[in-house]
């Protein structure tokens, strides 16, 4: 499928906050490719055809403005294709048709294959001139792989993983593990590798940058790696390099690609530090090393590879189905990113914690407002990742180290998960209705798509205390913040009132689920009850208010809404929800409607999940200005939720995990029915 949505940033190497590599350019060789805070992630990509060098990715130099010195001729990119699980390039020229994937298995599934630290990139060539050409492919990645900032000493190394495979890797001298925290930053502990199986086809070199020069030049690569190590990474810059020789490409007609594979990957030695110990990446649980993942990795290749093409295949055809090809387009380009926003470990009773990454916003980890808009994706395809993004806040609100009687913010700063930052914890800078109602409904949803509610009674301590801070507190909210607290404290907040209803109604879900019918019936009717007093406060005619006592001109998404169908509590009548999609159509801007009537910004988490309260015509109608958002924004980073309806421009915040969201709408087409409905007790 070729990919008609020009992205704005390309996934190409896609596991976690630290391993992730991007490009921000219309071909795949017009700019470095780059991290996703934009920060320079080097890698060229190099073809010889018939001795005629050409450039199929990245920038030969280190220059950041295209007016440094002469870059080689590119060989020409033909096609894009943006899957969820992979990145295909076309490119042709002088007679051969070259295709380049990048594939990062984040198979939901499969949490062993999904929690590898490692990309396949495959190079496929063929004649398309009638003639025979011999072909030679060179690609190399820099040492700002593995370094928060170039002055930092790096060392590198060879690897003969196994008589199968071998490496090449580079990686910090100092190696300070887990001690960088922070927002805007790159790891600096651990080592980037370039890996490949045996074959006569593939050499590998460790050399610099002023290398790919000399390669251009001769089409060879260094006889000996080079030995001026340890060294700052900004100085001759080195490069992990492999040339794949493909030999002579037959020109039959029917002839197949000649094809092969390398893989980059990260060995980052501890992933996370949660209450003061170091936690290991999932796929180590068992006691496998490094070497022996990438072993796997490489024996699998074949089978990984046709199960992504399964996976990819059937996520399209089911986005188109449930909501036409804009949104399978907005789908393919969030699946990676909604994943490797997150860092997925076990603890030392091997439970499952899906650690997020508040990226761009303020580096927060295992944020619940972040969590909650990014469960969809995780909800549809493994509940279990949904209950790892809750445990972290459920273990630090029991802990005795959080004071308040609502639910925490996060538990620090990625990746040292050692209790909340936000705010620096002060009651005025905290979120209590929302973080509440994010947690009553993640806990909701898990239960009722696994029909059981014994994760619920796991915690039901601390989720009765929030569904009773939310009866008392939720209807008509003091001056506070909720999830969008860059738009500041708002009080008599409409849309986190019904937050606080569905939440409210949610606990009645689950004490339902729990044969705990007394209490299902008592919460369930203090939820009608409000939200009747909700329509009546939040009335404005044709549509309902940004807060009860502002005037009727006002409205908000009210995106909070959507999970009263999801969870089928049937709190607010249709009328409610048609009213204001209705109205939502009237307020468009070029490119997708506002938050509320304050500014023209929007979110385009909540954007998608109002549309999806809609019929499939409005749903449509609402989502194709963010579409045209992503394909004409001059902000060339990984999706921003945040940004501006008129201009097109991003507001803050990239490559966050919220993107799940996005996958709401296939909820909704296939909704899962508990075996115990609130119909059942009304």
């Amino acid at each position: 499928m070729k990919t008609n949505l020009r992205p704005p940033s390309v996934p190409l190497v896609t596991i976690d906050p630290y391993f992730s590599a991007w490009s921000a350019a219309d071909h795949l060789y017009d700019d470095h490719i780059r991290h996703w805070t934009n920060k320079r992630c080097g890698m060229v990509g190099l073809i010889l055809i018939d001795g005629k060098p050409r450039k199929f990715m990245g920038r030969v130099g280190l220059q950041d403005e295209p007016s440094g010195p002469a870059e080689p001729e590119v060989l020409e990119q033909t096609g894009l294709a943006v899957e969820p699980l992979t990145t295909r390039y076309a490119f042709e020229g002088e007679g051969i048709r070259l295709e380049v994937s990048f594939t990062s298995p984040l198979l939901p599934d499969d949490l062993d294959v999904l929690s590898r630290p490692v990309t396949y990139v495959t190079f496929q060539a063929k004649s398309i001139d009638g003639q025979s050409h011999h072909v030679k492919i060179y690609l190399d990645v820099t040492g700002e792989w593995c370094v928060n900032t170039t002055d930092q000493i790096v060392t590198w190394n060879r690897h003969k993983v196994s008589e199968r495979l071998f490496a090449v890797s580079i990686g910090t001298v100092s190696q300070p593990v887990l001690q960088r925290a922070g927002d805007d930053t790159r790891i600096d502990w651990g080592y980037m590798y370039l890996a490949h199986p045996k074959s006569e086809r593939i050499r590998t070199a460790i050399h610099s940058a002023a290398g790919r020069e000399a390669y251009l030049r001769t089409g060879d690569m260094p006889a000996t790696d080079d030995s001026a190590k340890p060294r700052p990474a900004a100085e001759n810059m080195p490069v992990l390099a492999a040339e794949v020789d493909l030999g002579r490409i037959d020109a039959e007609p029917l002839s197949q690609p000649v094809s092969e594979y390398l893989m980059l990957a990260y060995d980052d030695i501890h992933s996370i530090e949660y209450f003061h110990q170091p936690l290991d990446a999932y796929w180590k649980r068992n006691g496998l090393t490094f070497q022996e993942m990438l072993l796997s990795a490489a024996d699998e290749y074949e089978d990984i590879l046709q199960r992504c093409q399964a996976f990819n295949e059937e996520l399209l055809r089911e986005c188109a189905a449930a909501g036409g090809d804009r949104f399978r387009d907005i789908a393919a380009l969030a699946y990676r990113q909604a994943i490797a926003a997150h860092k997925l470990v076990t603890d030392g009773s091997g439970r499952i914690l899906f650690f997020s990454k508040e990226n761009f916003s303020n580096g927060c980890i295992a944020t619940v407002d972040v969590s909650y808009p990014s469960m969809p994706l995780f909800l549809k395809y493994n509940p279990e990742l949904v209950k790892g993004m809750m445990r972290p806040i459920f273990d630090y609100a029991g802990s005795g180290q959080w004071a308040f009687d609502f639910a925490p913010h996060d538990v620090g700063t990625y990746p040292k998960a050692n209790g909340q930052v936000y705010g620096e914890n002060k009651l005025e800078y905290q979120m209590p209705i929302e973080e509440c109602g994010n947690m009553l409904l993640m806990a909701a949803a898990v239960c009722k798509y696994e029909d059981s509610g014994d994760f619920a009674k796991e915690h039901w301590e601390l989720l009765s205390k929030w569904a009773r801070y939310l009866l008392a507190h939720g209807l008509d909210p003091d001056n506070q913040l909720c999830t969008d607290d860059f738009a500041g404290h708002l009080a008599h907040n409409a849309n986190l009132s019904v937050k606080a209803i569905v939440g409210i109604g949610a606990y009645a879900s689950m004490c339902s689920l729990l044969g705990m019918d007394e209490s299902a019936e008592e919460y369930l009717a203090a939820a009608r009850t409000m939200a009747g007093e909700w329509q009546s406060m939040a009335d404005a005619g044709d549509h309902y208010k940004l807060t009860f006592d502002s005037p009727v001109e006002s409205w908000s998404l009210k995106y909070n809404l959507v999970w009263d169908r999801l969870l089928a509590l049937g709190l607010f009548p249709d009328e409610v929800a048609v009213k204001e999609v209705d109205h939502y159509l009237k307020r468009q801007n070029q490119y997708g409607v506002p938050l509320d009537s304050r500014e023209t910004y929007t979110k385009a988490d909540w954007l998608i999940w109002s549309a999806s309260m809609g019929t499939r015509s409005q749903f449509e109608r609402l989502i194709a200005p963010f579409w045209d958002f992503l394909n004409e924004t001059e902000s060339r980073v990984p999706i921003t939720d945040w940004y501006d309806t008129k201009s097109g421009k991003q507001m803050n915040f990239q490559n966050r995990s919220v993107v799940g969201g996005f996958f709401l709408p296939l909820l909704l087409s296939k909704r899962t029915a508990a075996s115990r409905t609130l119909n059942e007790i009304r």
